[in-house]
């Protein structure tokens, strides 16, 4: 009797770990992310964008989407139906992750040219706090990332959403990012809504390009380019930080 109460035992904590409900705890692999982008645009480029840039038109509001397996993410700007007069004031990428592979495949938006990019994943040191919030549903831990001495990368993450991905080129921590934000709110990334469900083949498709370069290739021809211009050299940096 007592071997077979045993056995039953056995066969139900077997069914119920096989069903995922052993601690109520639900991880996800795969589905798409849509992300909400706000970008200050008299922060990103500095008291001089006043004189061209009205105060209503100062924060720019993007779409994209996050689209994941548990072994490969896409990363896509979601296109306006609406005409942007200010489409030049921000840059929409493309981002192609293989997460057995340690580079990417970036289609760079460099004001209206595509600059095809293959390189390997930027290593950021990321430090954890125990500081959390609510995005899109699902409870965040909050991390964070020193650029430099004058800048931090806030970065929120989920841990039910198993793969280590992100907005553009972020990943590193321990589940998907659901929000990320420079320490002055110049640029905002927050999800607003998660759907799961297993994504097609082609939705990680790409053309790629003849011309392939690096990312150190890209940042000196863009630093050639803005030596030229009129405008001098402000946002080379924040060009390469995403």
């Amino acid at each position: 009797m007592r071997t077979t109460c045993l056995r039953i035992n056995i066969l139900v904590f077997l069914l119920i770990g096989g069903l995922g409900f052993t601690d109520g705890y639900t991880q996800y692999r795969e589905g798409k992310i849509v992300f909400q982008r706000k970008t200050n645009l008299y922060k990103r480029f500095g008291e001089r964008a006043k004189d061209w840039i009205k105060e209503k038109d100062k924060v720019k509001v993007e779409f994209f989407e996050l689209t994941f397996t548990d072994s490969l993410s896409a990363w896509k700007n979601v296109p306006s139906e609406v005409p942007d007069p200010m489409s030049w004031g921000t840059s929409r990428h493309e981002v192609y992750r293989n997460f057995n592979d340690p580079t990417y495949y970036s289609i760079r938006d460099l004001w209206g040219d595509k600059v095809h990019v293959e390189d390997t994943l930027p290593n950021r040191q990321w430090k954890i706090t125990d500081s959390k919030r609510n995005i899109a549903g699902f409870s965040c831990r909050k991390a964070f990332w020193e650029v430099n001495d004058s800048l931090t990368i806030y970065a929120w993450y989920c841990d039910e959403i198993i793969p280590s991905i992100g907005p553009e080129r972020f990943y590193g921590l321990p589940g998907a990012i659901l929000g990320l934000a420079s320490e002055d709110g110049g640029v905002v990334y927050f999800a607003q809504e998660v759907k799961f469900y297993q994504p097609k083949a082609e939705e990680f498709e790409f053309k790629r390009s003849k011309k392939v370069q690096s990312m150190d290739k890209t940042r000196e021809e863009l630093e050639l380019v803005m030596s030229r211009s009129k405008w001098g050299n402000p946002d080379v940096s924040y060009y390469f930080i995403w």
